[in-house]
């Protein structure tokens, strides 16, 4: 919602959902980093995991690149994430450092 309470596009759209379950990390990151890509600035994604490593990985990388992580929940069948991309203003000052997490690009 925008500040004048107007509900906007994307956080009406249905999530884009990335079932990464049966795959170890850093997979499901990887595939999450590759939706993200595609996605508007502020889309919904939802990731399904089941590594238990997940749940360490995938914050850490959305802290990292001024992705928010709206919720995750957890249950016997694994981790579901919703994340929200970041707005296009945080996303293009991360684009040129497509590096993992402490490692400084050269460019």
């Amino acid at each position: 919602m925008n500040y004048d309470g107007v509900v906007e596009k994307s956080e009406t759209a249905a999530p884009v959902t990335i079932d990464a379950r049966g795959h170890r990390c850093p997979v499901p990151t990887l595939k999450l980093v590759k939706a993200l890509r595609t996605t508007a600035p502020g889309a919904i994604v939802r990731l399904l995991a089941d590594d238990p490593l997940a749940e360490i990985d995938v914050p850490h990388f959305a802290a990292s690149r001024g992705v928010e992580v709206v919720r995750i929940d957890r249950s016997p069948a694994g981790l579901s994430f919703l994340l929200r991309a970041p707005a296009a203003e945080e996303d293009a000052a991360r684009r040129g450092n497509d590096a993992p997490p402490g490692v400084v690009s050269s460019s």
